[in-house]
């Protein structure tokens, strides 16, 4: 066994739990039995697209330094490769061939984030010195770096691992905008969270994908890639900055979270003067600390309006990323069937 690359680790965190060179995390509740588990809740073979169009949310309303997907055709015989007219080359041939490329932000729309995608300044060597650090103590620069020109690899903990461990297994709906609403924000705690699942007689267990359904979706697609501010204060989101909430999160042993919103979590709260941490509690919680894959933008209305009619909130949820090496986050379209 690898030696640990840390001295000490965070507080509540499961860095080591599978090994020092672990770069699962809590993916590694997805074994065999929970993907039998997901099957067993296929009744009727009907299936859901649960990714939006990648072209949405539209704009860079929702984030500012994300920009949507451009198509471009790939050049062959110095020619454009579309609508690419073979006779005009080679006067044998009938065929007319397409061919394109893609620059992608690969956090714009429907997509998983990798365990590279937040860390840490964290004293990982007990030095009292803090460095920059990922989940289970893999360093920026080391193992996550950039070159010269800009370059990006994540050597460690790419997104890349998420896509060949194949993340299938059950999901569980729980359904927030039939509670709270599109307006106003509703900041979700964990009073509210677990009122919510009692009500609708929803139950979590370890290995488990939790799914949140806020509406932001609808509301993305209404828009139709034109949105304008109040998107970014509709419907409900997770209050990373209940306590309780991020140890509900530890104690209930779900191994991904995936939300139809920005981030799962509230955003752009303002910080009290003289605070120093992190931003984004839930993400550093989830990301950094247990190893827990977040999943944005998803798709989920069409599915959390059916399970709610046949009252149910699990499914069978396939959902890898892109196996691109290196990358720190993915699009991804994800398939529940139930």
């Amino acid at each position: 066994m690898t030696k640990p690359r840390w001295q000490q680790r965070p507080e509540g965190s499961t860095w080591g739990d599978w090994g020092a060179d672990d770069q699962l995390g809590r993916l590694n509740l997805i074994g065999p039995e929970q993907v039998l588990k997901g099957v067993a809740e296929v009744k009727t073979g009907k299936t859901f697209c649960l990714s939006l169009p990648l072209d949405l949310p539209g704009g860079q309303t929702l984030n500012a330094v994300r920009h949507p997907p451009r198509l471009r055709p790939v050049i062959r015989n110095d020619a454009p490769y579309y609508n690419y007219v073979w006779r005009d080359f080679d006067p044998r041939l009938t065929d007319v061939g397409c061919d394109d490329s893609v620059l992608l932000y690969t956090q714009y729309s429907t997509q998983w984030d990798s365990l590279a995608h937040r860390g840490s300044l964290f004293d990982v060597a007990g030095n009292g010195q803090i460095e920059p650090v990922y989940y289970n103590g893999y360093r920026a620069g080391a193992d996550v770096h950039m070159d010269t020109e800009h370059r990006t690899c994540a050597a460690a903990l790419g997104i890349e691992h998420m896509a060949a461990h194949g993340v299938q297994g059950r999901g569980v709906l729980v359904d927030l905008f039939t509670h709270f609403g599109e307006s106003p924000r509703h900041e979700v705690g964990f009073d509210d969270l677990m009122r919510v699942m009692e009500t609708d007689g929803i139950e979590v267990e370890p290995g488990d994908i939790l799914c949140l359904w806020t509406g932001l979706d609808r509301m993305i697609l209404r828009m139709a890639g034109q949105p304008d501010d109040s998107i970014k204060h509709a419907c409900a989101v997770l209050d990373g900055w209940d306590e309780r909430l991020l140890q509900w999160i530890t104690d209930s042993g779900v191994a991904a979270i995936a939300s139809d919103n920005l981030a799962v979590e509230s955003i752009g709260k303002r910080l009290p003067e003289g605070y120093r941490g992190t931003n984004l509690p839930l993400h550093e919680h989830c990301l950094f600390k247990l190893g827990v894959h977040l999943g944005e933008l998803w798709h989920l209305a069409d599915l959390a309006e059916w399970l709610r009619a046949e009252r149910g909130s699990r499914f069978l949820l396939t959902a890898p990323p892109l196996r691109l090496p290196g990358a720190v986050g993915s699009p991804v379209t994800p398939v529940a069937t139930v």
